[in-house]
């Protein structure tokens, strides 16, 4: 039974940072997963920020955090984090971690994400 719990979120101003994490557990392949993060802003959509393969290939899905969030992983750990800094006001929303339901090559199509973290807030004032 594969968990994802992710913590860090809080109440920033703009400007501020935040550091989440996510923390994987019950993944009994032996490989690891693409993971990645998405948000949630109030009355949007869900939308993939960053994602993260398995070697540690980044990509980042929405063009206005590029340069100020990083994505990075701990295979040994288990372990996912994404650096946020500069933070905007357009950044407040429910971020969410997501772990592919299988190791493979590439990281799969947002919706195919097989599980998903319970999320956590952020709020930029």
């Amino acid at each position: 039974h594969v968990q994802l719990v992710e913590s860090g979120g809080g109440s920033v101003q703009a400007g501020g940072s935040l550091k989440l994490s996510c923390e994987m557990s019950g993944y009994t392949y032996t490989g690891k997963p693409c993971m990645g993060w998405f948000r949630q802003a109030p009355g949007k959509e869900r939308e993939e920020v960053a994602e993260i393969r398995a070697g540690g290939a980044a990509r980042y899905l929405v063009d206005s955090v590029k340069g100020r969030f990083t994505i990075s992983r701990d295979n040994a750990k288990n372990t996912m984090t994404l650096q946020m800094d500069n933070l905007k006001p357009e950044d407040t929303g429910m971020y969410y971690c997501a772990a592919d339901h299988k190791p493979r090559s590439n990281c799969p199509s947002p919706a195919d994400f097989g599980y998903w973290g319970q999320g956590t807030q952020v709020t930029v004032s």
